[in-house]
């Protein structure tokens, strides 16, 4: 099955007025597993409960959430790991630089070699109008 993309049309960052406008492609959303569905999925291919999948899951979400918080890097094994990153203004000198300077904070993905292989491996499809 292929990836279904559409095309947007977007000026250039930064630029009053947009700039010069290019064409992109970009992946079209066509659903979501949410993690019920996730959890009935699991449940179909293991002998594990639908409410013992669902008590991990949200407690490994908990438990992410304390880790990222302190900094640490959570690694999920062949899924991949989360790690927080800053994004910040640019200062002067070293001393400057303070928790003020911080702009914003995101979670960051890496994913494990199986999926790294997937991604290289994806089919595309234009989305038809």
């Amino acid at each position: 099955m292929a990836i279904k993309y559409k095309v947007i049309q977007r000026g250039q960052p930064g630029v009053a007025g947009g700039g010069e406008q290019k064409f992109y492609a970009s992946a079209n959303v066509t659903g979501k597993q949410s993690l019920e569905d996730l959890t009935e999925l699991i449940e179909l291919t293991s002998t594990v409960s639908g409410a013992d999948i669902r008590a991990v899951l949200y407690s490994m979400v908990k438990v992410m959430q304390k880790s990222l918080s302190n900094g640490q890097l959570v690694e999920l094994g062949e899924l991949g790991s989360l790690r927080v990153s800053l994004s910040s203004n640019g200062e002067e000198t070293e001393e400057d630089v303070t928790s003020n300077s911080i702009k914003s904070a995101k979670v960051v993905f890496r994913p494990g070699k199986d999926i790294q292989k997937l991604m290289k491996t994806l089919k595309f499809e234009k989305k038809a109008e």
